[in-house]
């Protein structure tokens, strides 16, 4: 995910987006700690994608105020 990508989306998207990869998150640290986690690289890209999210939407925040 490509945060020009994220820029397109509304707000109401970017929120959706956020709730699904939390929930993923989850689950991808439950599959971790019961050793059943085969794509380790996807729990980081996960964090990443959560905190690229959050920044677009902290900035649009801080310039609609």
């Amino acid at each position: 995910m490509k945060a020009s990508d994220l820029k397109t989306k509304t707000q109401d998207e970017l929120k959706d987006e956020l709730i699904g990869l939390r929930k993923e998150a989850f689950n991808l640290r439950f599959q971790r700690a019961s050793g059943q986690l085969e794509n380790t690289a996807r729990v980081r890209q996960v964090r990443r994608d959560i905190a690229r999210i959050k920044t677009v939407l902290g900035g649009r925040t801080t310039t609609a105020s």
